[in-house]
């Protein structure tokens, strides 16, 4: 097994349960024996293949976590593994550029999590290339553009932050500001999260495809139900730096802000410093992702409720999937009722709320990564 790496320059309880059971599904659907009889047919076979793994960046914890995944399969696989990324969030041209890349190599399959919609032509490129094309993480925008994503149910991710938020609040008036990951592109997992959110404390949405277009004032119906004012969508870019920065502009819309949503924990991070520094310290802070270091968070109180996602699942049954359609097997289907599939959410709460399922930062903490 050979591993290259392309910078960017260069171009509980129910909850727990679920989670196994998508893993043995998708080992059943991507993995099974080969009515072929050929030993190359198999995830072991004999004819290495070249498999392209293109993330967003190579610093957030959660594409880390990714990456090591796939290197730690792609042995037991006969995979020869390019390892690209965008130099960060945003980088179009960067996975772009590794998606070109990949089809020259004569690379087998890609695994992506795709930027946004700016990378969907590429994408289309490499596929009447003959690649075979598995995102993660993000499906694309439409989900077609690709031949299957293995995902977190991003819009269940957020409808579990929003429920424990609304359940929390206990009726009391809800002055909401969400922290997006972007103003300027269009990503799945933007608007899946903020809506998904948004629905479960009981806000109508208006296009659930779009952030920002709900009604800023009114009634929310999750939990005993109250008022709420929504303050700002700002952009954070996934990190913790931009959480900060966009907090502090909603902050200066308003001193009253007792509900943050953010896209994920670094941007949550960020975003509970500035309330630190403005003396704001009963503030609902939520999130997604269930990183180690996002647990922790929760376990210290920085972090209320976060939803975990399981990118290393992602990679292995991505890579698994891939290794064995190159050989002649069975492609890999959707999840039940999904255009992608599933590989399980738990929402992680040290505080939880009555009628939403939960799972504590000690339990989250034995199957966290990054």
């Amino acid at each position: 097994m050979q591993i290259r790496h392309v910078s960017s320059s260069r171009t509980a309880r129910r909850v727990l349960a679920s989670v196994g059971i998508v893993g043995l599904a998708l080992g059943a659907a991507a993995c099974g024996s080969d009515d072929s009889g050929s030993s190359d047919a198999g995830s072991g076979g004999t004819e290495k293949i070249g498999v392209a793994l293109i993330t967003k960046d190579s610093s957030n914890p959660f594409f880390v976590a990714m990456q090591n995944g796939a290197k730690a399969d792609a042995a037991k696989n006969n995979v020869e593994l390019t390892v690209a990324s965008g130099k960060q969030e945003g980088d179009d041209a960067g996975q772009i550029a590794a998606i070109e890349q990949a089809v020259v190599r004569g690379d087998k399959g890609i695994l992506i999590t795709p930027m946004s919609t700016g990378v969907n032509d590429a994408i289309k490129k490499a596929r009447d290339a003959g690649l075979f094309v598995i995102a993660l993480d993000t499906p694309p925008d439409p989900p077609e553009t690709v031949d299957i994503t293995f995902a977190t149910n991003n819009r269940e991710a957020g409808n579990l932050i929003g429920k424990w938020a609304a359940t929390t609040l206990d009726g009391k008036p809800a002055t909401i500001a969400l922290i997006d990951l972007f103003n300027d592109k269009i990503v799945s997992v933007d608007y899946d999260r903020d809506q998904g959110f948004l629905e479960g404390m009981g806000i109508d949405v208006a296009d659930p495809k779009k952030n920002g277009d709900e009604a800023k004032t009114g009634k929310y119906t999750g939990g005993k139900g109250g008022d709420y004012t929504i303050v700002c969508n700002e952009p954070g870019n996934g990190e913790e730096g931009g959480g900060r920065t966009g907090m502090e502009t909603c902050l200066s819309k308003s001193d009253g802000i007792n509900v943050v949503y953010t896209i994920n924990e670094p941007t949550a991070v960020g975003a509970a410093a500035a309330l630190k520094a403005a003396g704001i310290t009963d503030a609902l802070v939520v999130s997604v992702d269930g990183g180690c270091a996002g647990v922790n968070s929760v376990k210290d109180g920085t972090i209320g409720a976060t939803a975990q996602q399981y990118p290393l699942k992602m990679a292995t049954l991505g890579m698994e999937a891939i290794a064995k359609i190159a050989r002649g097997g069975e492609k890999p289907t959707t999840s039940d009722g999904l255009d992608f599939f599933n590989t399980g959410v738990a929402l992680v709460s040290d505080k939880p709320a009555a009628g939403v399922d939960s799972i504590t930062s000690d339990a989250a903490s034995k199957i966290c990564w990054g």
